[in-house]
């Protein structure tokens, strides 16, 4: 069952690339940005104590 799912995302994925590269590339942008924002709070934090 594991492989099943695992192989359907992948697919998905694939789908959604061949299909709207454009909008993959800024779903992929927002992720990126989200976790260097997350990244940079992490590292402000630490800097403070």
């Amino acid at each position: 069952m594991k492989r099943v799912l695992i192989f359907a995302g992948v697919a998905l994925l694939l789908f959604a690339l061949i299909a709207q590269p454009v909008t993959s590339a800024n779903w992929v942008k927002e992720i990126l940005g989200g976790l260097g924002h997350g990244a940079q709070a992490i590292i402000t934090f630490v800097q403070q104590l």
